[in-house]
């Protein structure tokens, strides 16, 4: 008896069972790094106990750990920071959707953030269930650095003057990880692309040993990408250096929460810089963010005022909740306390220079063949 050949292809199947099956294919065995299904989980109680490090006392990280540094870097204060990624051995990375990446089980990723010295280091693992958060502080001499609790520190390190650094709650954590369906904000197809913008606010140069968008994909650690992200490095397709780099910033810093989807879709409202769409589509933020009226109020600003309010940035809501650290206006809303002035000024002479009224109705941000 002869069967039909099936038609199905093996990217068609759910993310989770492509996974499976390819590293069955491939004799990969996971070991698991989580807790027994159905157990809470705690995090380590100290952050040597994550396994970022295979030598506490010399600091050296642990081997297979994936030094990384994305393009568009976070403004938290002016912290310098250093990040690292583990995927479990035999596991990759499932890029069919560029702008949405699937990572396995037992990822864990690690963000130390310094100021004087180091203040902080970040950790969150994707379990069983989803992400977890930790946070682990360090004390003065920097020998040690221990879990803070879930409801976050108030008091760590001083920034400046009157301004101390505050370790996010683990919910706080949630907010801008979980908002919208990017999970792991710095590890991208665009972040991690080797045609980095020199323009970048804060931009950092990628640091010796770092991995970027084309060594995970020589390695097998990132599967999955379509043709169109392989062929030529990632970049923002915009008119102007000026406005590759405002709207890279607006992604990263922004476009986590901002998407159009999740909790704040009713708002229409979309920061974040999208690979997979039609060449001869707006990127998110032209498409709804220039010249659209805000639903927010300033106070001291009229009622009807635009999102990015093209040749005029003083009266655009975005820069006036960017200038802000009033809790009830400021954005980004959690994780800074210091205005991001380079950033501030970058996209006021954005609006200023490149949304002029006619610049905002032809094909600014639309990605060019």
């Amino acid at each position: 008896m002869r069967f039909p050949r099936s038609r199905v292809s093996v990217r068609d199947l759910p993310t989770g069972l492509w996974l499976t099956l390819t590293a069955a294919l491939l004799g990969v065995v996971t070991v698991a790094t989580s807790a027994p299904p159905g157990a809470p989980w705690e995090p380590p109680a100290t952050l040597q106990e994550t396994g970022l490090y295979a030598d506490w006392a010399t600091k050296t990280v642990a081997p297979g750990t994936l030094l990384f540094s994305p393009q568009y870097p976070l403004w938290s204060d002016g912290a310098t920071k250093t990040r690292w990624m583990r995927l479990p051995k035999g596991t990759f990375i499932d890029a069919r959707n560029p702008d949405v990446w699937r990572f396995p089980v037992g990822t864990r990723l690690w963000k130390e953030f310094r100021f004087s010295r180091r203040a902080e280091t970040r950790f969150i693992e994707r379990g069983p269930e989803g992400w977890r958060f930790a946070a682990y502080a360090w004390n003065a001499d920097e020998t040690a650095a221990t879990l803070v609790g879930e409801n976050g520190l108030r008091r760590c390190v001083e920034i400046r003057e009157g301004v101390v650094h505050a370790v996010p709650s683990r919910a706080d954590c949630r907010v801008c990880h979980e908002a919208g369906p990017v999970h792991v904000l710095g590890v991208t197809a665009l972040q991690l692309s080797s045609a980095r913008d020199p323009n970048a606010p804060h931009a950092e140069p990628l640091p010796e040993g770092a991995v970027d968008l084309d060594t995970l994909v020589a390695r097998r650690l990132v599967r999955g990408l379509p043709a169109s992200v392989t062929a030529t490095p990632p970049r923002i397709s915009a008119p102007t250096p000026l406005s590759r780099a405002a709207l890279g910033y607006l992604s990263a810093n922004c476009g986590g929460c901002h998407t159009g989807t999740g909790e704040l879709s009713s708002l229409s409202f979309a920061l974040n810089y999208t690979l997979n769409r039609r060449a001869d589509q707006l990127a998110p933020a032209m498409a709804t963010a220039v010249d659209k009226p805000s639903k927010f109020r300033v106070p001291g600003m009229p009622e009807a005022i635009n999102r990015l309010c093209s040749g005029h940035p003083d009266a655009s809501v975005v820069v006036q909740r960017m200038a802000s650290r009033n809790p009830l206006v400021q954005m980004p809303p959690l994780g800074t306390q210091l205005v991001d002035e380079e950033a501030l000024a970058l996209i006021k002479r954005w609006i200023a220079e490149d949304l002029t009224p006619s610049a905002s109705s032809t094909a600014a941000g639309v990605r060019q063949p």
